[in-house]
């Protein structure tokens, strides 16, 4: 500046190059991203080690995900990967159907014991019910009788398929013989406390649910199959 006696090399004058490219009526060159990539030194083994840019590429293992190849273990109605899933779905599916056949039975039982209307002494007239003691009258039974049944039916699948998957472990297969066998002892483990007489009937009870699922299964497959056939 004038005031200090040294020259402002960087103010607004021209390089000499950009002179120098005016002169000859050399347009300036556009950087574009590809430019600015090319100038910038990208070391990865430089990054932070949890991003993991300097590794291979790591594939999921989905060796989980296969489904069971047991012999016997094709399920027409659903397909499981094992013992785990059976156990979960089963045990699920019957606490379900339990608590709401329990439920229906309440219903019925509170229908049936509703308080009556009574005569009034006064008025010699019949005094009606209020309808909130009619409604916890059923809620009384329907909790009486739901859980309950979906328990025991829940204790009653998860007994049911751990027997079954320790036969198909040691017999190395999945048939109709293991279902029936696992029926009938997890219906009398049940009732092992019990005595016999009710030890018979609960393991008559569970093989004879075992064959209506082992039946179930059968014509399910027997339906797909033709369908397929079909088409």
């Amino acid at each position: 500046m004038w005031f200090s006696g040294k020259s402002d090399e960087s103010g607004s004058t021209p390089q000499n190059g950009e002179i120098l490219r005016k002169e000859q009526g050399i347009p300036k060159k556009e950087e574009n991203v590809q430019d600015i990539l090319n100038t910038v030194d990208f070391e990865p083994e430089k990054l932070h080690p949890l991003a993991g840019l300097n590794k291979d590429i790591e594939y999921l293992d989905l060796d989980d995900e296969k489904l069971s190849t047991m012999e016997g273990s094709g399920n027409p109605i659903l397909a499981t990967r094992g013992w785990g899933d059976d156990l979960c779905y089963g045990a699920g599916t019957v606490y379900v159907l339990g608590l709401g056949f329990g439920g229906l039975r309440g219903f019925d039982e509170g229908l049936k014991s509703l308080p009556q209307p009574k005569v009034d002494p006064l008025t010699n007239k019949l005094r009606p019910v209020p309808f909130k003691l009619k409604l916890n009258t059923i809620l009384n039974q329907v909790t009486k009788f739901g859980p309950h049944a979906g328990n025991t039916a829940g204790v009653l699948g998860i007994m049911y398929n751990i027997i079954n998957s320790s036969f198909d472990h040691y017999r190395g297969k999945h048939d109709d013989w293991n279902s029936l066998a696992s029926g009938f002892l997890s219906g009398a483990l049940y009732k092992s406390t019990s005595g016999l007489k009710a030890m018979g009937i609960s393991s008559m009870l569970m093989t004879g649910v075992a064959a209506s699922w082992c039946g179930l299964k059968r014509f399910v497959a027997h339906k797909q199959a033709t369908s397929r056939f079909e088409n």
